[in-house]
């Protein structure tokens, strides 16, 4: 008998080994099937993390750290994918297969192709809801997709949304059925006037770039309870030495409580209505800033008649953007937590030679925020674009003050004059335009509002559809008052906002106007092309402000121009200053990084050594 009964446990420990086996030969099939579909378009330069893509696992991080679920499905990946006519219905047939969330137009989409205005983008997969999910609610989220989006569930539509740069959500509990089920998503996007796109191109050249169209963000599927968590609104007010947080539900009888952790400590914590602000006090409040990015934790549950419907994890910090008047020049000075403070940034386009408007990995979107610390800046300028969620987190570890600009819309009211306050009258924008403007700033501003990096709203570049600035700028500042509006940065400038921002490309760059009732800044200057061989998007054609340079010569004139702002800085005032750029962008090589991200055109040393200087100048 024992002996059978030893066989019989070698039995099984066969059987559970070849069991193992099988799964570990059906994983393997199933990513060599995933790499049989899809391989990198094109042959364009790529970033060193485009190996990384797997199409079974792409970009698995949590897309949300603000408002946190332990339990998520992530739906990147490999989807159908149809070009159509505009408003054709979902086609029977497919052109093929799209990695999700990368842009149609980029290479790590596997398609590499551009849509017009007279066609549509459809895209289709089949999942299943997990079979502990039982009894919730489900939604499907979308970090973002360029421009309008319907969306479908088992061929029923669930709901629609515009806008290329915000988060959006539907409840499709009603819509599911046992077993698999699909979803598909119908894309519009003209890159056309009238539309924010940034510097988005259907003719890309110069400063403007290939198009991006679809999702470009990462889906993904939540359970919750009927009564969930919606959103979550975090203001610190460092004078009161509090925060104001408010938690909205879909149930507005629900009541959630707060609490605010110092590592594993409760250092506040609060009960507040659902849709309600609550006032957490902090005692001996730590701060955030560049030189000490502390972050609070956040625990955050729902409760409805007594029971806990929903629970949260998030972050805050307690820090302050303001301005002051000081005696010395009867200017005013740019400050952080009350003490004032040089933000020094480059112009951070945030594109991808691969991924386009996509980072191929979480550590790919990373590199671009840690190499601009490393290098001495303490800020940085988001042109044009907004980024994923985990971009704006990564700024806030790391301690890094952003300017955030609106993506700029084109084709109305483009007059620009460069010096002086304008004087004429601003050219008029359709109620289309203006409509559509407002709208996605609105939710840009609403999506971003709790991160602390953040410190600047910049409604408009230049001039590119500048229009009703005043009211714009006024609008802006109400919407959130505790951070500075920069009204049009190197666009026409008008008395008001918190900000004068001009852009100078010359050897010395100089402010248009000094206004003492403003916060002074250049908000682009240098631009300093080098084009390295090897690492350019084109071979011919690149171009920079100015004639292109080599490497050493990049770097002494990076050097000479830092130390100019440190001697202009200490005589004068002027508390913000932007280099032109972070990284090269398709024929633009004025990137303090090749567009690959593979080589670092200067010297880090030097570079870092005398942008230090000039950060902590008022240290």
């Amino acid at each position: 008998m024992r002996n059978r009964k030893v066989s019989l446990r070698a039995e099984n420990r066969n059987i559970m080994h070849m069991k193992k086996i099988a799964l570990i030969i059906a994983a393997v099939a199933a990513v060599s099937a995933g790499f049989a579909q899809w391989k990198p378009a094109g042959d364009k330069i790529k970033t060193v993390w485009a190996d990384k893509v797997d199409p079974e696992n792409v970009l698995p991080e949590y897309p949300r750290p603000l408002m946190e679920r332990p339990q998520w499905l992530n739906l990147n990946g490999l989807w159908n994918y149809a070009v159509v006519k505009k408003d054709a219905p979902l086609p029977k047939s497919f052109d093929g297969k799209i990695l999700v969330p990368f842009a149609i137009e980029s290479s790590l989409s596997g398609v590499g192709r551009s849509i017009n205005g007279d066609q549509s983008l459809w895209y289709e997969r089949k999942f299943k809801i997990p079979e502990d999910w039982k009894g919730k609610n489900v939604l499907v989220n979308f970090g973002a997709v360029d421009w309008k989006a319907e969306v479908f569930v088992n061929g029923e539509k669930i709901g629609e949304h515009t806008g290329g740069y915000t988060p959006f959500s539907f409840d499709i509990t009603k819509f599911l059925k046992g077993g698999e089920n699909s979803i598909s998503v119908r894309v519009w996007d003209s890159t056309g006037n009238g539309i924010p796109r940034g510097k988005q191109s259907a003719s890309p050249r110069g400063i403007f770039y290939t198009a991006v169209s679809g999702i470009w963000q990462t889906v993904w599927l939540e359970p919750v309870s009927p009564a969930h968590i919606s959103g979550i609104k975090i203001t610190p007010d460092l004078d009161s030495s509090s925060f104001d947080i408010r938690v909205d539900s879909s149930d507005p009888k629900a009541v959630a409580e707060i609490k605010i952790l110092d590592g594993g400590k409760v250092v506040a914590e609060a009960k507040s209505a659902a849709n309600k602000t609550a006032n957490l006090p902090v005692s001996n409040p730590k701060l955030w800033s560049p030189d000490t990015p502390f972050l609070y934790g956040l625990e955050i549950t729902l409760h409805k008649n007594g029971a806990q419907t929903d629970a949260v994890k998030s972050y805050a910090a307690m820090r302050k953007f303001g301005i002051k008047s000081h005696g010395k020049w009867g200017g005013v000075d740019f400050t952080l937590n009350n003490k004032k403070f040089f933000t020094f940034a480059p112009l951070d386009q945030g594109w991808w030679p691969d991924g386009l408007y996509t980072a191929p990995t979480d550590e790919a979107l990373l590199f671009d925020i840690q190499r601009t610390k490393d290098l001495g800046f303490n800020s940085i300028r988001k042109h044009v674009k907004v980024e994923p969620a985990r971009w704006y987190a990564h700024c806030d570890r790391l301690g890094i003050v952003v300017w955030q600009d609106m993506p700029s819309m084109f084709g109305e009211g483009d007059a620009w004059q460069t010096r002086g306050f304008f004087q004429g009258e601003e050219n008029p924008v359709s109620k289309r335009f203006e409509d559509t403007f407002r709208k996605e700033w609105k939710e840009i501003m609403e999506s971003l509002h709790s991160y602390p990096c953040i410190a600047i709203w910049t409604p408009f570049n230049e001039s590119w559809g500048q229009f009703k600035t005043k009211e714009i700028a006024e609008w802006t500042k109400s919407l959130d008052p505790s951070r500075l509006v920069n009204p049009a940065s190197g666009g026409n400038f008008f008395d008001c906002g918190d900000i004068v921002d001009s852009h100078d490309y010359g050897k010395n760059p100089i402010m248009y106007i000094f206004n003492n009732q403003k916060v002074n800044v250049i908000g682009e200057y240098g631009g300093l092309g080098c084009a390295l061989e090897g690492h350019l998007w084109v071979k011919d054609k690149n171009w920079g402000y100015g004639k292109l340079l080599t490497p050493d010569e990049v770097t002494n004139r990076f050097v000479a121009l830092t130390e100019w702002f440190i001697d202009v800085v200490a005589k004068y005032g002027g508390f913000g200053a932007v280099y032109t750029q972070t990284t090269d962008v398709e024929i633009e090589v004025n990137g303090l990084f090749t567009y690959d991200r593979k080589v670092l055109k200067v010297d880090e040393g030097k570079v870092r050594e005398v942008n230090r200087k000039l950060s902590n100048i008022f240290k």
